[in-house]
């Protein structure tokens, strides 16, 4: 019986570490969230402001700041679920995704959002993890990452329409960006052995 959860047990105890630091991640947004709501000044504006040298730093940045208490929330729940399926694969990599998708969706918002505008929010982050699970069944053919992926696919799918340019004041270059994120951290991920040791 134990050499039957052997495996199992592994993923879990690899995945653990990251697990904790996603949840101390996102309450961290939220301790944020609330300083900008009662400090002066405007945390926001330290988002990624597109082909502007000082809006480079918006890239590490953003994903930590969002427009308001409802635009937190709304990314609360798919960035903890999407992100623990993500770390499923190891701690290691999956740091090394979530470092890749900040980067791309952040290069990518920055290089073709609308002049003077200023995006923030973890949505990219969101999308980078929907595209990461999914890819990563692909990429790696592996049974459980499969299954996961149909469970993402189902409830999450609809996400996928938030690539596409819609609704005012939404970044779909950040999603978009996210999205393709995601994939390509997986590509160059895959197989990967990549374990912290607890």
């Amino acid at each position: 019986m134990s050499e039957t959860h052997g495996p199992l047990r592994r993923g879990v105890r690899d995945a653990l570490p990251g697990v904790i630091g996603l949840l101390a991640a996102t309450a961290l947004l939220w301790v944020v969230e609330a300083a900008d709501a009662v400090l002066p000044g405007e945390f926001d504006e330290a988002g990624i402001v597109p082909r502007d040298g000082d809006g480079l730093m918006g890239i590490l940045l953003a994903p930590f700041l969002h427009a308001d208490f409802g635009h937190l929330a709304a990314n609360t729940v798919p960035l903890v679920v999407l992100g623990v399926l993500a770390a499923l694969a190891g701690t290691a990599r999956f740091v090394l995704a979530t470092l890749l998708i900040m980067a791309v969706s952040g290069l990518g918002v920055w290089l073709t959002a609308p002049a003077n505008t200023v995006t923030v929010g973890a949505s990219g982050v969101v999308f980078g993890y929907l595209g990461y699970v999914v890819a990563r069944a692909v990429f790696d053919r592996n049974l459980l990452y499969a299954g996961i992926a149909i469970a993402v696919v189902l409830v999450y799918g609809g996400l996928v329409w938030g690539v596409l340019p819609g609704a005012a004041g939404v970044s779909w270059q950040g999603h978009l960006f996210g999205l393709i994120g995601g994939v390509l951290a997986a590509w160059l991920l895959r197989g990967a052995r990549a374990k912290v040791t607890v």
